[in-house]
């Protein structure tokens, strides 16, 4: 006797059913292989521009307590702890600048020799 739950021969399956399961595993394959380097894309960039954004606030504040901090053990007024701290700046803005990399020719040192 044959089960009447289970069709008995290929006609009689439910295509449709079947194509639609079709049609979501073609549209799922192509949803993961576009949208999802798109999402992972945009996550990092939001991720970087929070980090960033973190970074420049803990220097700012870091800055304020380094400026607070010396100004205690620094005779003299806060210009004092601000010239002290702008000096380490600068010089170190300055070691940083003769470190950099600058293309041949964009250089005015090598324009000169020629």
């Amino acid at each position: 006797m044959a089960n009447p739950m289970k069709p008995t021969s290929p006609m009689d399956a439910d295509w449709s059913e079947q194509a639609a399961d079709t049609v979501v595993k073609v549209v799922d394959a192509v949803r993961e292989k576009t949208t999802g380097p798109v999402l992972t894309v945009a996550r990092a960039i939001v991720y970087g521009l929070i980090g960033l954004f973190a970074v420049i606030v803990a220097l700012i504040v870091v800055t304020i307590a380094l400026v607070r901090f010396v100004n205690v053990y620094l005779p003299g007024d806060v210009w004092a702890a601000h010239l002290l701290i702008g000096t380490l700046f600068t010089v170190a803005g300055l070691l940083l600048w003769r470190k950099r990399h600058v293309p041949a020719h964009l250089d005015d040192t090598a324009s000169l020799a020629r």
